[in-house]
């Protein structure tokens, strides 16, 4: 990690991201539900192969929370979120940790000067924070839901990334994990 900030512009705040992207669709997401006694909740179910992706990047150090969602995932789109996040935090240097990917290694990727793109290592999401927004949007946007179409999936999704955005606090709670608080007072 040092290496990397040797590469950060002098007077530049340093803001550190964890990035991934999440797959959301019109197959059901079912979880369980609280019903009274005696009688059985029915939930509807379907299972229609029809997605949309979200990129996502968010800082556990204070909650901010930056998503794209497009129709696919490949090296060109992730380069446009790549830009998106620079955008979205002009005036840092965005230090940014995410997975394996094949379009996160891509020759024809552009990642901004602004940035520097760091690999969290193999088979190990649960070191990133971002998995925690996913979890979060399943359980209260998307649980035991049926959708007609893939825009009423899209819709939901927004709102529910919305929402998020919204409430830094929220996503500061779910995604700043102890080991986090350790690491940023090391390298602050």
């Amino acid at each position: 990690m040092r290496e990397a900030l040797t590469e950060v512009p002098s007077g530049s705040r340093v803001r550190v991201l964890f990035q991934d992207e999440s797959r959301f669709g019109c197959i059901s997401d079912l979880r369980r539900c609280w019903a009274p006694v005696h009688m059985r909740p029915q939930v509807g179910h379907q299972v229609i192969r029809e997605y949309v992706y979200t990129l996502g990047a968010v800082c556990p150090q204070d909650g901010a929370l930056v998503s794209l969602v497009m129709p696919w995932v490949d090296a060109e789109v992730m380069s446009i979120f790549l830009t998106h996040t620079a955008a979205a935090f002009s005036t840092d240097f965005c230090l940014m940790f995410l997975d394996g990917a094949g379009w996160h290694r891509a020759d024809e990727l552009r990642v901004p000067d602004s940035m520097k793109l760091m690999a969290l290592p193999p088979y190990s999401p649960e070191l990133n924070p971002v998995e925690q927004v996913w979890k979060h949007l399943r359980q209260n946007h998307f649980a035991n839901a049926v959708f007609d179409t893939l825009d009423d999936v899209e819709r939901v999704l927004c709102r529910g990334l919305r929402t998020l955005a919204g409430q830094p606090h929220l996503v500061r709670s779910m995604t700043n994990f102890r080991w986090l608080n350790a690491l940023c007072l090391m390298y602050n």
